[in-house]
This record gives C-alpha cells, sequence and structure tokens, in this order.
C-alpha cells in the first residue's frame, strides 16, 4: 500500500472544520513535503513526526528512499498548528504497512514531542462538536485534553499518552485497549468570594445598580473620585450574576480553548475580562492578519470591565458601538474577515476629570479644556448605548473601621438576580435578558399604564432623550418591576430608572 487516508481536525476563526490527511509514497530520490496551504508550525511536523516514528520503533520515513507527499485537504483553507502531528504519523506508517486499521469514523488529534508524547493542543470543544456533527464515532486526543472533549455527549473520546499506544489500541492483534473517557459532567458549586457585596462600605447606590444590571443584562458605567471603591464594585459584580447554562458553557469554553487561554478543562461561571487601557485596538474587539477573537469576544456571556474609560484609546472606545448594540463583533481584513460573538456586560469605571478630584472634596488642578476634552472622549453614541450611569461619592472615612454589617450579601442579592432572570426567560423565552428586547420585543411584551406613560413621555421630552435611550429607560424599568416581583411597571420603578440616564456633566 502506497496511499493512505485518515482524518484529523481544525478551527478556522471560531468554526471547525474536519481535514482529510493523504499520504502518497512513490519511488524515487527522498523527497518529504507538505502540501495543502500550511503554516510553519505544520511544516514543522515533518520533522516532529518523523523522530516520533523513529523512537516508537519503526523505520524513520527520512531514511526511506522514495517520495512522501502529505496532502492536507481541502487545500484552500490554511493549515495552522501542531495539532496534524499524530495523523500524519499514523497516515504514513498506514501507507506503509507499519500498522493496519480502518481509519474511517476516527479523528486523530494531537502534538507529537521527539519521544513520541502528545501535548496538548488548543480548540478541542469545538473540534468534537464538529466531528460529532459529521457523523464520525470516536476521536483521539492528548490526554490533557480529554476532559474538556468529553463534554460532548455521543461520541467516544480516548486519551493517549503516546504514539505507540495508538498504534497498539488501533492494532486488532494487539491486547493493549485505551478505555473510552467518561463523559464529563459539570459540577456547578458554590465557590468562596474574594470580595463580598457585605464587605464594600457604603455605596448603596452603586450596590443597588449593579443589582440592577446583573439582574437584566444592562451596560452600566461608575463615575467619582479615586479611590472611592469603584473597581472592588465591579469585582463583586461578576459573583451576583447566574451560573453559564450548558449550551453557554459549551460556547464559553469554546471561545477560550480556540483563542488559546482556557486555563481549565471548562468555563461554567461568566468570564470577567479586564484588560488595561494601554491595550491596542486588535487585542480588544480582536483582528490582525487572520482575524482573531479580542477581549470583547473573550468576556461573550460574561463582563467586560473597563476601567479608567476615558484614558483608553479613542478609537477603542468607538469600536464598542457595534457589540454594545448588536451583541458582536464584525472584522474586516485583507485577508479575510469575520463575525465574533460578543455578548457582553460592559461596566466602564471613570474619574470626572485626568486628576480625579473634580466635584470632590480635594482640590481639582485640572484646567477646564483639559476636562472638556476629557469629557469629550467618550462619545455621545457610547454613552447612549450605556444603559446606567451611577455615581460613586467619597465615603466618611469613620465608616470604613464599622464593623456592623453594611447590606445584603452577595449570596442575598444573587438569589434575586436569579428570580428576576427566571421572570425574563419565561416572559423572553429562550436565555434572553430585558437589555436584549428589541422594539418589538417591547410592544409584544410590555404594557404601560397611562399614567406610567405620560410621566414617560414628559420625562423624555425635558430631557432630551434619543429614541434608543427612550427604550432602554422602558427596559430598565422593567427589570427593576422585575426585582420588585411586579407584573406591572409602576410610577417608581420608571423613576427609579430616569435617575440612571446620563447627566449632561460627568
Amino acid at each position: 500500500m502506497s496511499f493512505s487516508k485518515v482524518y484529523s481536525a481544525q478551527t478556522n476563526l471560531l468554526k471547525a472544520h474536519i481535514i482529510d490527511i493523504e499520504v502518497d509514497i512513490s519511488k524515487g530520490l527522498h523527497h518529504f513535503s507538505v502540501v495543502g496551504l500550511p503554516d510553519k508550525a505544520v511544516e514543522e511536523s515533518r520533522d516532529r513526526v518523523s523522530a516520533a516514528i523513529k523512537n516508537s520503533g519503526f523505520k524513520s520515513p527520512k531514511s526511506n528512499q522514495g517520495k512522501i507527499v502529505i496532502a492536507l485537504a481541502p487545500a484552500d483553507i490554511k493549515k495552522e498548528g501542531p495539532k496534524f502531528d499524530l495523523g500524519i504519523a499514523l497516515a504514513y506508517l498506514l501507507a506503509t504497512d507499519k500498522t493496519n486499521f480502518d481509519p474511517a469514523s476516527k479523528i486523530f488529534l494531537g502534538e507529537l514531542s521527539l519521544d513520541g508524547k502528545l501535548r496538548r493542543i488548543k480548540g478541542v470543544l469545538p473540534l468534537v462538536r464538529e466531528a460529532k456533527r459529521q457523523g464520525f464515532q470516536e476521536v483521539y486526543l492528548p490526554k490533557e485534553n480529554v476532559l474538556e472533549g468529553a463534554l460532548i455527549e455521543g461520541i467516544t473520546i480516548y486519551g493517549v499518552e503516546d504514539l505507540k499506544q495508538v498504534l497498539n489500541h488501533l492494532d486488532t492483534n494487539s491486547q493493549e485497549e485505551i478505555q473510552p473517557q467518561p463523559l464529563t459532567k459539570i459540577k456547578y458549586t458554590n465557590s468562596e468570594y474574594l470580595i463580598d457585596f457585605a464587605d464594600i462600605k457604603g455605596q448603596e447606590t452603586a450596590k443597588r445598580g449593579l443589582e440592577i444590571a446583573a439582574a437584566g443584562g444592562h451596560n452600566i458605567a461608575m463615575y467619582g473620585p479615586p479611590g472611592t471603591g469603584k473597581t472592588m464594585l465591579a469585582k463583586a459584580f461578576c459573583h451576583i450574576l447566574p451560573q453559564l447554562s450548558f449550551e453557554d458553557v459549551l460556547e464559553v469554553t469554546s471561545i477560550h480553548s480556540v483563542a488559546g487561554v482556557l486555563d481549565k478543562n471548562m468555563i461554567i461561571q461568566p468570564p470577567f475580562r479586564s484588560p488595561h487601557h494601554t491595550s491596542s485596538h486588535v487585542s480588544i474587539v480582536g483582528g490582525g492578519t487572520f482575524p482573531k477573537p479580542g477581549e470583547v469576544t473573550l468576556a461573550h456571556k460574561g463582563v467586560l470591565f473597563v476601567d479608567e474609560f476615558p484614558e483608553f484609546d479613542r478609537r477603542v472606545i468607538d469600536s464598542l458601538r457595534q457589540p454594545l448594540e448588536d451583541k458582536i463583533i464584525s472584522i474586516s481584513r485583507a485577508k479575510g474577515s469575520a463575525i465574533f460573538p460578543a455578548n457582553f456586560i460592559l461596566i466602564a469605571a471613570m474619574n470626572p476629570c485626568p486628576c480625579g478630584n473634580y466635584k470632590s472634596n480635594k482640590e481639582c488642578i485640572c484646567p477646564p479644556a483639559s476636562i472638556s476634552r476629557y469629557e469629550r472622549k467618550i462619545s455621545g453614541p457610547i454613552v447612549d448605548r450605556i444603559d446606567m450611569w451611577v455615581e460613586v461619592s467619597n465615603i466618611y472615612h469613620k465608616k470604613l473601621l464599622e464593623k456592623t454589617f453594611n447590606g445584603d450579601k452577595t449570596d442575598i442579592i444573587k438569589g434575586r438576580v436569579i428570580s428576576a432572570r427566571n421572570k425574563q426567560i419565561k416572559r423572553l423565552g429562550s436565555s434572553k435578558t430585558n437589555s436584549d428586547m428589541g422594539a418589538r420585543d417591547i410592544e409584544s411584551f410590555i404594557q404601560l399604564s397611562p399614567e406610567v406613560k405620560d410621566i414617560l413621555n414628559k420625562s423624555a421630552q425635558q430631557f432630551g432623550l434619543s429614541a434608543r435611550a427612550y427604550h432602554k429607560i422602558i427596559k430598565l424599568s422593567r427589570t427593576i418591576a422585575d426585582l420588585d416581583n411586579s407584573e406591572e411597571i409602576k410610577v417608581n420603578h420608571l423613576l427609579e430608572a430616569l435617575q440612571y440616564r446620563p447627566k449632561s456633566s460627568l
């Protein structure tokens, strides 16, 4: 036999593709080539695979005469990374009759070290999902990836230590078998909170605002002097969010796995991303020569916390317009375009001026022009897309040392948030929140009494609200009513929602 074909897979952007690995060996002078748009890591697999085969007890491909051509198909998809090593090695051994097995319905993934052991790879979860969708029955993975791969039910996952172990398992004459990996069960546990809401002294208005934001999935901005607890409040916020559903676990874990930032086998808590204000445009929104996900996508189904919001580059701030409105980010480059999910809750923290002391009990040293320039850094369209604006002011020093109980604990607040979210799911279906409602949803699911409608219209005219801000006030009022266990939006719910509108000067 001088030809063989086995199957592997790779991700392209966030999508998975099945890749055919074909090996053809013909007579002639020695030549070893890999075709099919391989990158440098794939081309170097010739050396890794040759050494791994030799150190597993077989003759190295480099010592054989003949022309060896390895084709990775489809040829128009750029092949990246070392995950094809295992498939290439098995296809070569199959073509040279050093092993004999049926490669149909099997996917092989893994990077080979020179001694034949398998190393961890990234992007396993979407690859296994695609393998199952296309009818494959078995997936062979490095042992470090099996817990991630075994999240998918209905396909057999094998954890492999080295090349020799795979060959012994596939050989019908061998007695050595790899035991399939049991299905990975998601265990939701009550984690301990590094920062409990009850530990934060004062700032009751900010705590209330964050609870509403969590309950309805609303974007929120906190402004005030430095050192008043904005960052601490943001870090405590992620603990009051409901845990991810199974489908969300798979989606979020897939994104982080493809991006190569998955430090655990799965993500069951909403992700919390906090990029530094010096972060580049590409690192925030994604992109590059071949588009890759950025921070807004890594925060999908979780929280994007932007501290020192006006200090970010103007281009970065304005690029948040699309994800805040459409829950996606569209990236177009010369070598390709991509649409990445970006459904997150934005928490923005900012000072009132560059020195931070404007309108506080300390003297502000900023000239008026500097304050004006600082405020203009955040454009009107961005301000309009943030549902809630909350002031976080200075607190009395003696209150910081009080040991008395300071408001509800995180668990109690989380219980109220989950209860409000359940009402929204029952009303809207799926996993939608009030912030996801469009104009048609508002007409279908929200009925305002004449009194509430009259106050809303007068307030909108007085404050000069845009159509977007008008709808956001209604959605915010609905969330406040859900937290209050009220079937209808009352006047007090609307008045509280109006308090969170953006002020003319922050």
